[in-house]
């Protein structure tokens, strides 16, 4: 059952973590630089959870995919993969 209950402040400026599983090549360096933020599942990426909290090494993952396929945002704002 979805949670319908309304977000609080602190879910305004949790991060959001995606992952393209079309585009993942299944490296696995995400999981291995934040392995309590991803899994591989059927040799593609998936995120254990799509809100978090800020953490460098998401960043990191980000940073580091080959395949581009994670993105970070706070809010509207893209924040991983840096520039």
């Amino acid at each position: 059952m979805a949670d319908t209950t309304a977000g609080t402040a602190a879910d305004a400026t949790a991060w959001r973590v995606t992952v393209d599983r079309s585009a993942c090549l299944g490296s696995g360096i995400c999981a291995a630089l934040a392995p309590e933020a991803f899994r591989l599942e059927d040799e593609r990426s998936r995120p254990l959870r799509e809100a978090a909290g800020p953490d460098e090494a998401l960043l990191d993952a980000a940073d580091s995919c080959p395949a581009a396929a994670i993105t970070v945002t706070e809010g509207t704002e893209v924040i991983g993969p840096r520039p």
